[in-house]
């Protein structure tokens, strides 16, 4: 399923298909969709782990207000995915705490 409308980013025309990567994997979007919604049409639904408690989040309220969408986009931490416009070539990560999983000390142990 594909998110075609948002309150913020509104309604586009699917743009040309692009690839970016996903945690090392190639995946394929259109450019224009937000990343968040590229990511949901792959079927990953978890974007980081809080550095606290660990815990997975993913795209909540979809407008940009939150912080549960954020990821390492182009090696910077805390992008919001969810009003973010998908680009080819972009290099995107899961977040653990404000880190990738190679840099993170507890991320291996969240990911397996």
């Amino acid at each position: 399923m594909r998110i075609d409308q948002h309150p913020i980013l509104g309604t586009y025309d699917k743009g040309t298909p692009v690839k970016f990567t996903f945690d090392g994997k190639e995946l394929e979007g259109y450019s224009g969709e937000s990343i968040a919604a590229a990511l949901k049409a792959a079927g990953i639904m978890i974007h980081r782990y809080t550095n606290k408690n660990h815990k997975p989040r993913g795209v909540f309220c979809a407008i940009g207000r939150c912080t549960d969408c954020v990821m390492i986009v182009n090696g910077e931490p805390n992008v919001r995915t969810c009003i973010t416009p998908l680009e080819a070539g972009m290099d995107v990560k899961t977040q653990y705490g404000v880190q990738d999983r190679d840099n993170s000390s507890w991320a291996k142990e969240v990911a397996q």
